[in-house]
């Protein structure tokens, strides 16, 4: 196989950034590039730790990532399976990268910085949903933020319902936790309960 390992051979293969690519990134968070965040229901949270990489996804309600001020947002960690690989990442190595989408967007929003984890109890109030508070907060400094064009999303055809997979063709959470718990968990089971188990803890 043929490869590539060094800057130079990459450049010569793919040349140098236009200034369209270039020019769009900045070190702080203008109104535009925030209004994609306050409409921004889904966001990938990359972190790096000592066992790797992590990227997780984070979905909740639009604009739940809170644009504090022009270097500042603040991103709330709800209820989930409690692995918390990425707050473990975090708090080691403080690293994040973010991809925001919106959906029925081509752009997305890619923000890169360094990330605490708040556990002010004022703070986590004010992201509660139905009562609930926060569990805790991401609070992100940012150092780039810049938009990626479409193409990835036209590609791949994501908002486009007639290329939408049927989601009954793929395997279910419970099949592939029976698989890989070698039948311990009854499979049928859990997915049988999930709808009533995501209603009581979605927040």
């Amino acid at each position: 196989m043929k490869t590539i390992s060094s800057i130079e051979q990459l450049e010569a293969l793919y040349g140098q950034p236009g200034e369209t690519s270039l020019v769009k990134q900045l070190d702080h968070v203008i109104p535009e590039y925030a209004a994609f965040i306050e409409a921004s229901p889904f966001v990938s949270l990359a972190t790096c730790g000592p066992e790797g990489l992590d990227c997780s996804p984070r979905g909740d309600l639009p604009g739940f990532v809170r644009v504090h001020d022009r270097r500042t947002l603040m991103m709330p960690d709800r209820r989930g399976n409690n692995r918390a690989d990425s707050l473990k990442n975090i708090i080691r190595d403080a690293r994040v990268g973010l991809l925001f989408l919106v959906p029925g967007s081509g752009t997305t929003l890619r923000v890169n910085g360094r990330a605490l984890i708040s556990i002010d109890e004022e703070l986590c109030a004010s992201f509660a949903v139905q009562g609930k508070p926060a569990r805790s907060v991401i609070v992100i400094s940012v150092e780039d933020v810049y938009f990626q064009c479409a193409r990835a999303i036209h590609r791949s055809r994501l908002w486009d319902a007639g290329a939408h997979v049927d989601a009954a063709t793929l395997p279910t959470p419970g099949r592939i936790l029976e698989v890989t718990s070698r039948k311990s968990i009854d499979g049928a089971a859990y997915d049988r309960e999930w709808p009533e188990r995501a209603r009581n803890t979605m927040w």
